[in-house]
């Protein structure tokens, strides 16, 4: 709605505009369920990948403290002017005389009902006996007399179909505007949806949440409504009344006409805190201390983007906050990603294969030949890293060794960059008698080495099938030389 808010802003402020703002904002729903569904053509629903774990399960929390921390001005009456999660609390406190407590009583009153129904697993919802017990002792009570707030009047009748008027309207003001409300709806969207999927345990497939989304905005566009997109508040209620399938959106839809056409006299004294106590239950049961804590436990630099993801309702916006947390998550892989780890390898006398030395005290090196492998792609954001590290590992071999051996089995990408400071490694180990050689490099890789140049500059002798290949051409070799030397 913000976001809504601010394009109707901008679109008013160009000269000439004079069509309605319902129909401005119906205009603006159809572009947005046209962007729906061409992102959907695109498959760009996998962008929802950026979304680990963590940040699923950090947003959801806040989500659920943000739509908790709504229902305040809901069961006190009283009207807030600050946002976020600090604001409204301390708030209340300053406005504690403005409280109007018949409210809370009911709000409270209304909230330990739907605990007793979850714990005692009665067969209807608990928010469905809340609507009806709420409307029931509202008419025989009378609580719009006592001062608590009702939901009014509910218009009556269905909307018409109908196109969407554009008269006056630029044509680029109106598609950057949905572009900007299609950016964001999909985003808190998609998030909304992975959220509760990862709550429910089941699958959601982002494509198919875009034409979910492109549907519904063409429908709202042709009806005369605004933009829409997943809601929180609605998918926790649902959620916590057992809904796990369209169908209970049919019932939803079928109950929404139900209202229009027969049902609006009888809500109209629906009490406004009753709402608020089934939001505050829905919120709170999905709000997952225990995937918090075990996030926490296994790693603590992901537990530090959930508390980002489950900051951002409350203080830095939806959008906002979800960007900062991909950003960082995506910052810290990068710096993963910029320092490879390596390691050098030996044998175990009596054992095949090859072992790293840190962690196999009784792995030992074969006397003259080095052999280092590097757990990472080499490309432009590692090389100074990895250039360092093998000119210190080089530097710390012992006096005499001869050849140095990168096992490159880890290593699925090389770029140009890394290209070259390979080659600059091996004219400056080739200048301390050093001969740089690679064991296990992939296809893709070695095509590349070849085309740089830097295999005809060791020689195709130093490029070896296995580390296997590599210690057999080394003592090889070596019993040449021996064989050859003069006695």
């Amino acid at each position: 709605m913000t976001v809504l808010a601010a394009v109707l802003a901008t679109i008013y402020e160009a000269p000439g505009v004079t069509a309605d703002r319902v129909a401005v904002a119906a205009l603006l729903a159809l572009a947005v369920g046209v962007f729906c569904l061409s992102a959907r053509a695109l498959r760009l629903g996998v962008l929802a990948t950026l979304l680990s774990r963590p940040i699923l399960t950090g947003f959801l929390a806040g989500i659920s403290l943000s739509i908790m921390i709504g229902q305040i001005g809901r069961l006190t009456g009283v009207k807030f002017e600050s946002a976020g999660l600090m604001g409204p609390i301390l708030e209340i406190v300053d406005k504690a005389n403005f409280i109007h407590w018949p409210s809370l009583a009911l709000g409270a009153a209304m909230f330990l009902v739907l605990q007793a129904v979850r714990i005692c697993k009665l067969p209807l919802p608990g928010p469905v006996i809340i609507v009806v017990l709420a409307v029931v002792l509202s008419a025989l009570l009378d609580f719009e007399a006592l001062g608590i707030a009702v939901v009014g009047d509910i218009p009556s009748g269905l909307p018409q179909f109908a196109l969407p008027a554009h008269s006056g309207v630029p044509v680029d003001i109106i598609l950057l505007g949905a572009a900007s409300i299609f950016l964001v709806s999909f985003g808190s969207g998609i998030v909304t949806a992975r959220s509760f999927a990862t709550r429910g345990s089941y699958e959601v497939d982002p494509n198919l949440e875009l034409t979910g989304f492109g549907a519904a905005n063409v429908a709202a566009g042709f009806f005369g409504a605004f933009p829409v997109t997943a809601s929180d508040s609605r998918t926790a209620v649902n959620m916590s009344v057992g809904g796990r399938t369209q169908v209970a959106s049919i019932v939803a839809a079928v109950t929404l006409i139900a209202t229009l056409l027969f049902l609006g006299p009888a809500l109209r004294i629906l009490p406004i805190p009753a709402l608020g106590a089934i939001l505050v239950a829905a919120a709170l049961s999905l709000i997952d201390v225990e995937a918090l804590a075990e996030i926490r436990r296994i790693s603590r630099i992901e537990f530090l983007f959930a508390i980002i993801a489950l900051m951002g309702p409350l203080s830095l916006g939806v959008l906002q906050g979800i960007v900062i947390a991909v950003g960082a998550t995506l910052v810290y892989l990068l710096y993963k990603a910029a320092h490879p780890r390596d390691a050098m390898l030996g044998r175990i006398s009596g054992r095949d294969g090859f072992y790293k030395l840190h962690r196999s005290p009784e792995a030992r090196p074969e006397p003259g030949l080095a052999l280092c492998i590097v757990q990472g792609n080499l490309l432009f954001f590692d090389t100074d890293y990895v250039r360092a590290r093998l000119r210190t590992i080089a530097s710390e071999l012992p006096r005499g060794t001869e050849w140095f051996v990168l096992d490159a089995s880890a290593i699925a990408q090389i770029d140009c960059t890394a290209a070259a400071m390979l080659a600059g490694l091996a004219n400056e180990f080739a200048a301390r008698g050093l001969a740089l050689g690679f064991a296990e490099v992939h296809s893709e890789a070695l095509e590349l080495l070849q085309r740089a140049g830097v295999i005809d500059q060791i020689g195709t002798r130093m490029v070896f099938d296995d580390l296997d290949d590599a210690l057999r051409a080394f003592r090889a070799r070596s019993s040449l030389s021996h064989i050859a030397s003069p006695n």
